[in-house]
């Protein structure tokens, strides 16, 4: 096992987990992406992808002018994409690959699915979030023999982490 999936469902603590896994292992110079929600008040309105470098945009809105629809959130495709260009044209000194998530809205993009191929392909560790559900290319990628499927719930987080800590470790050391 090279890769490694974090799973659960929405509001489990994937993106914690990712972001935290970023700092314990920032001597390996990470290189990807967290998630995060966009609000207006109570409401839920989007998404928002930021690099580990600290550039960000907002991908998916409500408000935004698209085609690409999933669920009630329209997706900018051109502004991921050109997002998914900037991060990781900077990768070349980088020990692994954090990404969060591998998501329907993430897997809109033409470019994004293939990179994450190229990624998961490697020879460097990608540890990812991916939706507990979807077809397609995430259902594909949680088969495939290279990666290790870790669910995490409200209950397990703090012990998925230190597993999950010891895991990546042992790849990276490997």
């Amino acid at each position: 096992m090279k890769n490694i999936l974090i799973t659960g469902l929405p509001g489990s603590g994937k993106t914690t987990i990712i972001k935290r896994l970023c700092v314990i292992f920032k001597e390996f110079n990470p290189v990807g992406f967290i998630t995060s929600a966009v609000y207006e008040g109570e409401n839920r309105v989007g998404f928002e992808v930021a690099n580990l470098f600290g550039d960000s945009r907002v991908f998916a809105h409500t408000k935004l002018k698209s085609k690409v629809i999933v669920g009630k959130y329209k997706v900018d495709l051109r502004s991921f994409d050109d997002f998914l260009e900037k991060t990781f044209s900077k990768e070349k000194k980088t020990g692994l690959y954090m990404i969060d998530e591998i998501g329907r809205m993430e897997c809109a993009s033409k470019k994004f699915s293939k990179l994450i191929i190229e990624l998961l392909d490697s020879n460097k560790p990608v540890i990812a979030a991916i939706a507990e559900k979807g077809g397609g290319l995430i259902n594909d990628i949680k088969k495939r023999d290279d990666v290790a499927l870790f669910e995490i719930t409200e209950q397990n987080k703090e012990l998925r982490i230190k597993e999950l800590t010891m895991a990546i470790r042992d790849l990276l050391l490997d």
